[in-house]
C-alpha cells in the first residue's frame, strides 16, 4: 500500500503537468485566435507559427474556412504587420492596392487570384529577411463575412550538410545555419561520439559549419545532428568504401499546438505510472 507521502508526490507531479498544458492552451487561443463576425464561417490558417529560411520564399497561410466547394465573392484581403508603418499588401476591387504598402515589401509578396475565389488569402512573401519576423495579421473580407487571423512568423537559416569521408573521418559540413547550432555525433545505437567542429560566421551573421568525426568504421552507420531553438537537422550516414551514402530530414521546433499535445500525453502516462506505482 502506497504511504502518504507517495500520495502527495504522483498527485503533485499530475497536478504540474496539467497545469503547463492548461496555460499553453490558454496562450495558444490568445496569441493565435481568430474572429469572425456575423457568420458561420471563419477566417484560418493551415500553419500559425511558420518558420522561414532566410533568402527562400515563404507562404503564409490565411483563408475563409467555408464550406467545400463554395465560391466566395467580393473578397479582399489585407496583410499587416504588427509594429509596422503602412501595410504588407492589399487586395481590393480585384487588384493588388499598394498606395499604403511599407517600403520593406515592395515587390516582395503576392497573392493568388485565382484561389480567391474560394476563399483563399494566403501570401507569398519572396527572399525572407531577418527583419520579416513578427507578428502578422491577414484580414479577409467576402460575401461570406469578414475576420482576422494572427501568424508568428519566426526566421532561421538551416541546410541540410553534404557527408563525405576523407583521411579516415566522415566530414559533415552546411553551409548556412542561425541562429548559432549544436552539434551532435552518435553511433548506430546512440551513444554520443566525440567529434570536432569549426563554425565561421559571414558578414550577414550566418554560420557554416564543418563537423568532423574521426576513427570511423566502414559499414557502419552514423547520425549527425545539427540544430538551434527553431531547425533540428538529423543525418544518417554510412560509409561504404570511399563513400558516404546519407539522407536528412528536418524537424521545426513545436508550436503551442503541438506542445499541448505532447503535455498532454506527458500528463496521461504519468497518471498510469503513478497509479502503477502506487498499487
Amino acid at each position: 500500500m502506497a504511504s502518504l507521502g507517495q500520495i502527495i508526490f504522483c498527485s503533485m507531479i499530475i497536478l504540474i503537468v496539467l497545469f503547463s498544458a492548461l496555460i499553453i492552451l490558454i496562450l495558444s487561443v490568445s496569441l493565435t485566435g481568430s474572429g469572425f463576425g456575423g457568420s458561420t464561417s471563419s477566417v484560418v490558417s493551415s500553419n500559425k507559427n511558420p518558420i522561414a529560411n532566410l533568402g527562400e520564399d515563404q507562404l503564409l497561410s490565411c483563408y475563409v474556412n467555408a464550406g467545400q466547394n463554395s465560391i466566395i465573392n467580393q473578397v479582399s484581403v489585407t496583410w499587416e504587420k504588427k509594429g509596422l508603418t503602412g501595410l504588407v499588401y492589399k487586395y481590393a476591387d480585384g487588384a493588388d492596392d499598394l498606395t499604403d504598402q511599407n517600403p520593406q515589401f515592395k515587390a516582395r509578396t503576392q497573392v493568388f487570384p485565382g484561389s480567391l475565389v474560394g476563399g483563399n488569402g494566403s501570401l507569398l512573401l519572396r527572399a525572407v529577411r531577418s527583419s520579416d519576423e513578427g507578428e502578422y495579421t491577414c484580414s479577409i473580407s467576402s460575401s461570406e463575412g469578414k475576420g482576422t487571423v494572427n501568424i508568428q512568423l519566426r526566421t532561421a537559416a538551416f541546410s541540410a550538410p553534404t557527408l563525405k569521408f576523407s583521411s579516415g573521418a566522415l566530414v559533415a559540413e552546411a553551409r548556412s545555419w542561425f541562429p548559432k547550432p549544436n552539434i551532435t555525433w552518435s553511433d548506430y545505437d546512440g551513444h554520443v561520439l566525440q567529434g570536432s567542429t569549426n563554425f565561421t560566421q559571414n558578414s550577414a551573421g550566418i554560420f557554416t559549419v564543418v563537423s568532423r568525426l574521426q576513427s570511423v568504421n566502414m559499414s557502419d552507420t552514423y547520425t549527425y545532428r545539427i540544430e538551434n531553438n527553431l531547425v533540428t537537422a538529423l543525418s544518417r550516414a554510412t560509409i561504404t568504401g570511399s563513400e558516404v551514402s546519407a539522407n536528412t530530414y528536418f524537424i521545426y521546433a513545436a508550436n503551442a499546438a503541438s506542445s499541448l499535445l505532447s503535455l498532454t500525453y506527458l500528463g496521461i502516462m504519468t497518471s498510469v505510472l503513478c497509479i502503477y506505482y502506487l498499487t
